[in-house]
């Protein structure tokens, strides 16, 4: 490295005495048409060339073998190194000045164009590091999560239909051997009336279970796919509300309610059915993760202008902040962590993931909000007026 940085050098200060020659030897050619004015710039022309291609100290070799042919060729008395008058002194003086301080600023603007340049490298270096680090990262993330939302689905599929066929086969199995016992008033394990009852019961209800559960299934389909469609109407929030309510009214049989609507609400344009499974959703959920007897609170009022506020508030253990957005993620009571804060919890972890999905194509919004320390969880859902359209 260091005998290619020498031959470099040496090859620099043999250019530069080259070039002053040559072009001495090109003016002599034009003789006495030729003025030291011209000498001198041609001369520190050369000098700047021998700068910007070979850097600082070929360019002062060029300065001073430039200054030992201006004066021996062109300030009196030539063809020879004495000068003569003082005028000349400082003409050979300042040619020196110049050439050298010259050569010294355009070889530190070509060493500052080469440092701007190399440090322009390492930036475009460092990018595409940071570039790559970051896409592996990203895909060890989505690796990750997709790790993850397998597990989950694994675990609704494992809960959320596992567990209601096998009611359903016990019951069924149960009813199947009855029907095969032989005629005997004084047969043991025979089912009453009631429990014939039951047992139907229990299969219409896990039946109902399963259905809801792969409805959920299909309508996240249909979210992920963009392929919801909604039959928007001018609407009544009340009126959403009080059916949702309507439909909950089992599920909230052991707790307190209580409604506050604000007179002269706006309408909205929305799909009333869509909006109302919404409101139910988020019912059910403050049902069954808060205690017996606690209250459940849903409020409506206008939230500006252009949008209205509903939320829906209960008295159960909450929701820690690190949770609070990925609660709206598909199956996600079903990972592990999310089961930290409510473990008991049923449910397949869709309401939520189907409920922002269609508050978001109605152009709202929906989120956790923090009950300033006190116990339970607040949603919030804003969704546009009709006035807004």
């Amino acid at each position: 490295m260091w005998s290619k940085i020498s031959n470099r050098r040496w090859i620099g200060y043999l250019l530069s005495i080259i070039g002053v020659a040559l072009v001495t030897a090109l003016l002599q050619l034009f003789g006495s048409h030729v003025n030291p004015t011209t000498v001198a710039l041609a001369l520190l022309l050369v000098i700047l060339l021998i700068a910007t291609g070979w850097g600082a100290r070929p360019a002062i070799v060029a300065s001073l073998v430039g200054v030992a042919c201006f004066n021996f060729f062109y300030l009196p008395p030539v063809w020879t190194f004495r000068i003569k008058g003082a005028d000349n002194w400082i003409a050979l003086f300042a040619f020196l000045v110049t050439a050298v301080i010259a050569g010294r600023l355009s070889a530190n603007a070509k060493r500052r164009a080469e440092e701007a340049e190399a440090d322009q490298r390492e930036i475009e270096r460092l990018y595409h590091e940071l570039q790559d680090t970051f896409e592996r990262s990203s895909q060890a993330k989505a690796l990750k999560q997709s790790e993850r939302l397998k597990s989950a689905l694994l675990d609704a599929v494992t809960h959320d239909l596992r567990t209601p066929l096998t009611s359903i086969k016990a019951s069924v199995t149960t009813l199947l051997d009855e029907h095969h016992l032989p005629p005997s008033g004084h047969a043991t394990g025979v089912l009453d009336n009631a429990g014939r009852k039951e047992m139907l019961e229990v299969i219409d209800q896990e039946a109902d279970r399963l259905d809801h559960f792969i409805a959920g299934l299909m309508e996240l389909a249909r979210i992920e796919a963009g392929e919801m469609h909604l039959r928007q109407t001018l609407s009544s929030i009340d009126e959403i509300v009080g059916a949702a309510l309507k439909r909950a009214a089992p599920r909230v049989r052991g707790h307190r309610l209580q409604v506050w609507m604000e007179d002269e609400m706006p309408a909205i344009r929305v799909d009333e059915h869509a909006i109302a499974e919404v409101v139910y959703t988020l019912v059910d959920n403050a049902a069954k993760y808060s205690p017996p007897d606690s209250t459940i609170s849903v409020r409506a009022s206008p939230g500006d202008d252009r949008t209205i506020r509903l939320t829906v508030e209960d008295e159960g253990a909450g929701i820690p902040a690190e949770f609070r957005e990925r609660v709206f993620d598909k199956f996600f009571r079903a990972m592990r962590d999310g089961d930290v804060a409510v473990p008991h919890s049923s449910g397949s972890g869709m309401g939520l993931a189907i409920a922002r999905g269609i508050i978001d194509a109605h152009g709202g919004r929906i989120w956790i909000e923090d009950l300033n320390g006190q116990k339970g969880t607040k949603v919030v859902v804003t969704l546009p007026t009709a006035k807004a359209d």
